[in-house]
């Protein structure tokens, strides 16, 4: 018989992982992400090119360690912005470009030298429960030497991916915190040693599963609440991992490619993905060959997932196999922390519910599976309604 105490933490336990799920419906409209430049260099004249949702920065929200801007102060305005129609938002750009032009770096041999905004693209309205992406256009004179030129911007901007143009090899990196990049040559790459580029890398891999990755976490949550036992687990991780690879590398190396337009597509069969895994799991009484098999196919999906962010990044030439490892293994370090924490709860709940004993291997065997069974169930139907919802707002059912 399982005591009241055991009853409430199961429930606890149950009411976090709802919670964490119903989070992610909202997360993946407004996560954020790295805005990406490229630094073009011609002689005395530098153009950086910058994709950003715009709306961020001028709302005043601080993106350092922010996943989602529905958690930040300015949230309110943020969503205004994002109604105003291209040149609505333009005007409001002119009328905060001193403020945001202090917040950008440009030095030329360690003098600072000031950006210009020359243009800007901004994106059409759509669907304001998605992120609009706009384009800057800076310019900056330098001085006539061969001083190198260093780039950066203010911590509160968020991560910057930053991709030198116009030279074979040139430097690729994400500066993050208010990093500044190193010093890069007018005419020649940026010499970037390969411990730092695989930090980078490697540290860009995990941020998209944590905390950026709410559906792909999602995914591995459904596999985790398939079976308590490591055996059905390890196939199915196993199965995502190899299958993801495959394609991540061949997207990478141009193998196969889906064009942009279509990419809506990959999201919504990934967020049909979610919910299968999750009905199955309240269906699939036992593992057999077909488990693993449907994971690996929608592991495949998954991997142009990530190989349409790789892209984004860009990958060194020089540097190629080192960067598409490290951040293939940041990815699987954030898949394994997401099992690692799941997996955590539902012990500390088990140690919590009168018994704070691990070596009692009798209350364990008899108490454990049902809090995993309790967990499971719901967690896999909330999952399930999460991924469908996806599913549709990703097709434009609404």
């Amino acid at each position: 018989m399982i005591n009241t105490r055991f009853r409430v933490w199961c429930g606890l336990v149950m009411s976090t992982l709802i919670a964490i799920t119903l989070l992610g419906a909202r997360a993946g409209a407004h996560e954020v992400q790295p805005a990406i430049a490229d630094l073009t260099i011609d002689g005395t004249a530098l153009t950086l090119e910058i994709r950003l949702a715009l709306e961020a920065p001028l709302a005043g929200i601080d993106l350092q360690g922010l996943a989602d801007t529905d958690e930040a102060a300015g949230a309110e305005r943020y969503d205004a912005l994002r109604a105003l129609p291209p040149d609505g938002l333009l005007a409001e750009l002119e009328a905060a470009w001193p403020n945001l032009r202090d917040a950008i770096t440009i030095e030329a041999g360690g003098t600072e030298v000031a950006a210009e905004l020359a243009g800007a693209k901004i994106g059409a309205i759509g669907n304001v429960e998605l992120t609009r992406e706009s384009v800057l256009r800076l310019t900056a004179a330098l001085p006539d030497d061969d001083s190198t030129v260093t780039v950066g911007w203010a911590p509160e901007l968020g991560a910057l991916v930053l991709r030198q143009q116009g030279v074979e090899g040139g430097y690729t990196g994400l500066l993050a915190g208010g990093e500044l990049s190193p010093p890069i040559p007018r005419d020649a790459p940026a010499v970037q040693s390969t411990s730092d580029l695989f930090t980078e890398y490697l540290i860009a891999g995990f941020e998209h599963i944590i905390p950026l990755g709410i559906d792909h976490i999602l995914f591995v949550l459904g596999l985790f609440f398939f079976a308590l036992a490591w055996g059905p687990l390890l196939w199915q991780v196993t199965a995502f991992t190899v299958a993801h690879t495959i394609t991540l590398a061949m997207a990478t190396l141009g193998v196969i490619s889906i064009p942009d337009n279509w990419m809506w597509l990959v999201e919504a069969i990934i967020a049909l993905s979610i919910t299968y895994v999750a009905v199955e799991n309240l269906m699939r009484p036992a593992m057999d060959w077909v488990r693993p098999a449907v994971v690996f196919g929608f592991g495949l999906l998954h991997g142009l997932g990530f190989a349409s962010v790789l892209g984004d990044f860009g990958l060194p030439q020089g540097q190629f196999v080192t960067a598409l490892l490290a951040f293939n293994i940041g990815v699987e370090i954030g898949q394994l922390a997401v099992i690692f924490v799941a997996f955590l709860l539902i012990v500390l709940a088990r140690l919590a519910s009168g018994v704070a004993r691990l070596d009692d291997e009798e209350a364990v065997v008899r108490d454990l599976p049902v809090i995993y069974r309790a967990v499971s169930l719901t967690g896999s139907i909330t999952i399930a309604i999460v991924g469908f919802y996806w599913f549709l707002e990703r097709v434009g059912a609404f």
